[in-house]
């Protein structure tokens, strides 16, 4: 593949292991920003979540996630790579395509497998085509050409990188891939010194709201901790591994992420994790799971075993703020879905994603379909936001 900037060749390789990419190479890519010593901005595409998935079983045989990782080179020098997965199905990917893929089978075609580049079970926006500084526009270029062409080759019906910048989703639409829109519930932090500080820009009703959540949480009979870094301790996990079984359980049917990933995570990543525990009579009866990245806090799993007036709501929403705040970090993403955010300062925010279907006339079905939901986001997003929590400029309004 040539480049069309230089005379050298680009040639892009298929790895079925992480472990066969050097952490550094990987990571060069991926977070080139932590040659400083501090941590990546994305927690998530580094070698080591990705590795700790792989090693762990959440991904590779049996689970639908077949790792594919590509790999750019120029001259033998790694410029790019993607984490790319054979898909035999679209669980755990939080933007859904399942009616595309009934649409696609009643055609009489054969959806799965699919390509995806995404990180599994994760739905934090990201780049997704990582590239070394200065490569930017031709390992972009590279590693997604080559993965359609995966595609192609292999007769596939279609491509997804899911969760990617808005950036990288308008640079693939200038290829020719179709551009999809969708919603997640994010705070920002906008410059607040603390927590009473963030509830004196929402209206009194809200701030009242907010205030009484806060104490019927904290009344449950215990204590909340915040831990991170070298004060986790396995039976931190251990007792994590109870509420994210009976979530999962619950949600999914089989919970995604095996047990032995935690372990790893304590091992590899600790200092890229917040976990909130609950703590009664010496118990641990609710937690929730946060990965740090450089300027934001990502809300990824909540669960318990005993059940207390308002406590998901401060385990999982006020206790980031108070995280994110503390640490001057810019936002925080809560993951997939949950309207009921919106009354906890998080509000509407775009998602996006690039997708390739072989099959032209469904490509283009496709389409439309995705213009027609494109603007019902707008929409969406504009009526959500206009009922967010935070003060409104005509004070009539604030009540």
């Amino acid at each position: 593949m040539d480049d069309g900037q230089t005379d050298r060749s680009i040639s892009v390789s298929l790895y079925q292991s992480l472990g066969d990419i050097a952490p550094e190479v990987w990571d060069a890519c991926a977070c080139p920003e932590t040659s400083d010593g501090g941590p990546p901005n994305d927690p998530f595409t580094t070698h080591r979540f990705l590795y700790a998935l792989e090693q762990s079983g959440s991904v590779g045989t049996g689970t639908g996630w077949d790792p594919r990782y590509l790999v750019a080179e120029i001259d033998g020098q790694v410029i790019a790579v993607a984490p790319l997965y054979a898909k035999g199905h679209s669980q755990g990917e939080y933007i859904f395509d399942h009616n595309w893929a009934h649409a696609y089978e009643r055609a009489g075609g054969r959806y799965y497998p699919k390509l995806q580049i995404a990180v599994p079970f994760t739905p934090a926006t990201g780049r997704r085509l990582l590239t070394r500084p200065g490569m930017e526009e031709v390992g972009f270029g590279a590693l997604l050409q080559g993965a359609i062409q995966i595609g192609a080759e292999n007769r596939l019906s279609s491509l997804h990188v899911t969760f990617c910048t808005e950036d990288e989703a308008l640079r693939g639409a200038d290829m020719g891939l179709l551009h999809r829109v969708t919603q997640q519930f994010h705070w920002r932090n906008d410059g607040y010194e603390s927590f009473d500080d963030f509830l004196g820009s929402l209206s009194s009703r809200k701030r009242k709201t907010m205030r009484k959540e806060r104490r019927q949480a904290q009344d449950f009979g215990g204590t909340i901790h915040q831990i991170s870094g070298d004060d986790l301790r396995p039976e931190h996990w251990d007792a994590f591994w109870q509420f994210y079984q009976d979530t999962g359980a619950r949600k999914w049917g089989t919970p995604y992420l095996t047990r032995a990933f935690f372990d790893l995570v304590q091992e590899t990543m600790r200092e890229d994790v917040m976990l909130v525990l609950a703590e009664r009579e010496g118990r641990y009866v609710a937690g929730a799971l946060n990965f740090i990245g450089r300027d934001a806090l990502y809300g990824r799993y909540w669960g318990c075993t005993e059940h207390h007036p308002c406590l998901h709501f401060e385990a999982c929403y006020y206790q980031a703020i108070d995280y994110a705040i503390a640490h001057g970090l810019a936002t925080v993403e809560a993951g997939a879905q949950g309207e009921h955010k919106l009354a906890r300062g998080y509000m509407p925010t775009e998602t996006h994603s690039l997708h390739w279907i072989a099959d032209e006339g469904f490509s283009g079905a496709v389409a439309n379909y995705l213009e027609a939901e494109r603007r019902a986001i707008e929409e969406d997003i504009e009526v959500l936001t206009s009922y967010g929590p935070f003060r409104k400029a005509n004070p009539e309004e604030q009540e």
